[in-house]
């Protein structure tokens, strides 16, 4: 059975097509654009139960649905497919990609030669010639067809050499212009922590970690210039997905793997740039943000229900082994704090880095930090409390660690699992003091290995679930198994495939009971995490790394497929500094309590600095508020598990963007981290600045009311409510019964504040 394991996650990685990686040139491609009207003549192509219209004398092209609602379309009299030579220099450092690019060609200019029908598949394609600046020219061929799933069109343009009609191997970049407006709002494009509307940006579609402060000052300069730009901007995430849906219910999803770029800032148009000879789209026939996530999600894959145990209370994540441990549950179980399961990240054993207190990534329990640790793990057992651990697909030589009992990293050298450098060695990858290895999932025989361990070391230790961390940074000149698929082009897969092993371990026991949480991904991701976190935020308010960014990347994600998605409670990127230290305060700490009760799942982390953090146990007020929170958040366990029934069938998320809801408000387009929905029925506006006692967020149309005081609201305007401590603005639309049922059970178990 795991042999068969191994080969599906290979395919997984290896059986798509992908494309090459640059960085673009900052201007858009844009060219002139000619006809031969006797082949090309103005006319209507049937494409299923859709239309594809060439209009030869404005030069347009227009694919609409039954209706006559234009779904995508071409700027009159200009090219719309385009294409270019360029050679790329990338550089890598700790999981973040720096490009520069060369652009030797470009082809911007088009001529329309020739339309065919189809009717037996009901496709059409538009082919012609593209015109470089050299004085070159290359086939271009336009397919629309319908697509794989009900309410989608499939468009794909590949480039032919125009002496032996051949797939074209010397233009590797290739350019598709549409129609926008000015007033078109483009939204989604995977986890998007700094913007949820994109227009006016340029996006680029690439997996990477986040970065250390993404424009918030000034830290992320610092990490730019000492740790080789590890900062990041606005774009880094661990999970992009190059899909997107507009306030004008237009979508699109490409389904290209490699590097991709969707350039929006011009007002009249968008072009996709993509790498390599061939390009797919697929697009989307909706009415609503509801329906187009339907058809995205059956497409790309859903998410599967989560068990009831995940979400029926607080998960606990601490470190410091047994004893600790032991004293933190007694502590909340005096509360009467439910509690699902204690995350236990250092199982392995902690070692002391450059950048705080990190792991040792050799997957095995240290029992010499925990001591009893079976004991202990059959007890939760005993009293319903699950327990977790933390995994990543990567390994260190453990040689210098007294108590190892195998050596994994030695393992994978042995047996020739790990991923190589252009020399044929282990391409060692730096974390921050400590280099590591990755293990090459596209080898069956290290996919066979990897599952092992996890089966012997992780659910051998009873272990419930557990963080699949990382997956982001395969290298660009990595050397991998795969003999056919250079690692450049599986880059952005690579998270996917990370998640289909822990998949596999997940079917292969009781998909009603494991549960693990990825942080990086790409498209189809949501087919294999049973779970997602949103990764290392700042223990900051900051809006480009903060509190803040975590609900912007909520939102956007919810669009995008990631159903079931949090944040740690309190952040995790903990920096001391001369010059500026970030460390987590109470109010922050109480603050993010807040926001995640009414999340998918409510957990804690410590951070990369615990003694610099204020944690849960710090103090009785840090102990109370967890409690009470933790019991805010099992109140609200039945309607989670309607909206978990949900989004398995249709693909809507837990946490959810009012754009969702509201589309035709033109208010809910400007939120980004001010507030979010739980399900249809709850409005939520987290209080994200320090020594703030009230909140301001943006109502549509209905009655809310607010859940504190009971007063009502009027929907269609801003308000603002009082929010101190402990009272974050939470609303529910009137009438609604799972509203009035959290209020009752506020009441009756003494939560109102």
């Amino acid at each position: 059975m795991k042999r068969i394991i191994a080969l599906l996650v290979v395919a997984v990685l290896a059986g798509y097509g992908l494309a090459a990686l640059a960085q673009p040139e900052k201007a858009q491609l844009r060219g002139k654009l000619t006809v031969v009207e006797p082949f090309a003549p103005t006319g209507i192509s049937q494409i299923g139960e859709y239309q594809v219209e060439w209009n030869a004398e404005d030069g347009k092209l227009t694919l609409s649905n039954r209706g006559r609602k234009s779904l995508w379309e071409t700027l009159p009299g200009q090219a719309f497919v385009g294409a270019a030579r360029a050679t790329e220099a990338v550089e890598e450092h700790r999981g973040m990609f720096f490009f520069e690019e060369d652009q030797h060609i470009a082809c911007p200019d088009q001529r329309v030669e020739m339309i065919t029908d189809n009717t037996d598949e009901q496709s059409m394609t538009l082919s012609g010639r593209l015109f470089c600046n050299n004085g070159e020219s290359v086939l271009y061929n336009l397919y629309f067809a319908p697509g794989q799933t009900p309410g989608t069109i499939d468009i794909r343009v590949w480039l032919q050499d125009p002496v032996n009609f051949a797939p074209s191997g010397k233009f590797n970049r290739i350019f598709l212009t549409y129609a926008s407006n000015a007033g078109e709002h483009f939204f989604g494009f995977g986890e998007q922590f700094t913007y949820f509307d994109m227009k006016g940006k340029r996006v680029p579609i690439w997996v990477s970690e986040q970065g250390v402060g993404r424009g918030e000052e000034p830290i992320t300069t610092g990490a730019n210039l000492t740790n080789g730009g590890a900062g990041g901007n606005a774009f880094t995430t661990y999970l992009p997905i190059p899909f997107y849906m507009t306030n004008q219910m237009r979508a699109l999803l490409l389904q290209n793997d490699g590097y991709s770029q969707f350039d929006l800032r011009s007002p009249d148009r968008a072009q996709i740039m993509a790498f390599g000879g061939t390009l797919l789209a697929t697009i989307f026939d909706g009415e609503s943000p509801a329906e187009i996530i339907g058809q995205y999600t059956a497409l790309t894959g859903r998410m599967k229900p989560l068990p009831d145990w995940v979400h029926s209370g607080a998960i606990v994540g601490m470190q410091g082994g047994t004893e600790k441990v032991r004293q933190a549950w007694a502590e909340l179980d005096k509360r009467g704090a439910p509690i699902s399961a204690f995350w236990l990240q250092d199982w392995v054993g902690q070692r002391t880095t450059s950048f705080g207190k990190q792991l040792w990534w050799n997957w095995e329990v240290d029992y010499d930090r925990y001591p009893g640790w079976d004991e202990m793990v059959a007890e939760m057992r005993a009293d319903d409390i699950r327990v977790m651990v933390y995994l990543n697909p990567y390994v260190v030589d453990v040689s210098e660690k007294p108590n190892a009992r195998r050596n994994l990293y030695r393992e994978a050298l042995e047996n020739g699992y790990l991923v190589k450098n252009q020399q044929g060695e282990p391409y060692m990858v730096l974390n921050t003091s400590f280099e590591y290895g990755m293990i090459d999932l596209t080898n069956p025989q290290a996919v066979y290995w990897l599952l092992g361990v996890i089966e012997q070391n992780v659910i051998g230790a009873g272990a419930s679930g557990w963080m699949a961390d990382f997956g982001e940074s395969l290298p660009y000149d990595a050397v991998v198994s795969s003999s056919n698929t250079p690692a450049s082009l599986l880059h952005n897969r690579w998270p996917v495939g990370w998640a289909a092993i822990n998949r596999a371990v997940v079917e292969n026991y009781s998909a009603d009971e494991l549960v693990f949480f990825s942080r990086a991904g790409y498209t189809n991701s949501p087919r294999f995490s049973t779970l997602f976190w949103a990764g290392d935020q700042m223990v900051s308010w900051s809006a480009e790394d903060g509190i803040k960014s975590a609900v912007t990347g909520l939102n956007s994600g919810g669009l995008s497929g990631l159903a079931y998605n949090h944040s740690d409670i309190g952040g995790y990127t903990t920096i001391t500094n001369p010059l500026k230290n970030y460390h987590r305060s109470k109010e922050l700490l109480l603050r993010w309590m807040e926001l995640n009760a009414f999340t998918t799942i409510f957990r804690t982390h410590e951070g990369n600095q615990p003694e610099n953090n204020v944690q849960f146990y710090s103090d009785d007020e840090t102990l109370n508020a967890f409690a009470r929170w933790s019991k805010i958040y099992a109140a609200l366990f039945e309607y989670r598990k309607t909206l978990v029934a949900e989004a398995a069938e249709t693909g809507l998320p837990v946490v959810r963007h009012p754009f969702i809801h509201y589309p035709a408000d033109p208010q809910t387009w400007k939120i980004s981290h001010q507030q979010f929905m739980l399900g249809p029925d709850f409005m939520i506006a987290p209080v994200t600045d320090p020594g703030a006692d009230k909140v301001t967020l943006y109502l549509p149309a209905g009655e809310w009311v607010h859940v504190w005081s009971g007063q009502t609201y009027t929907g269609g305007q801003t308000v603002t409510v009082p929010a101190p401590i402990g009272q974050p603005g939470v609303f529910y639309i009137k009438g609604s019964a799972w509203g009035e049922d959290f209020v009752g059970k506020l009441n009756s178990e003494k939560l109102m504040p």
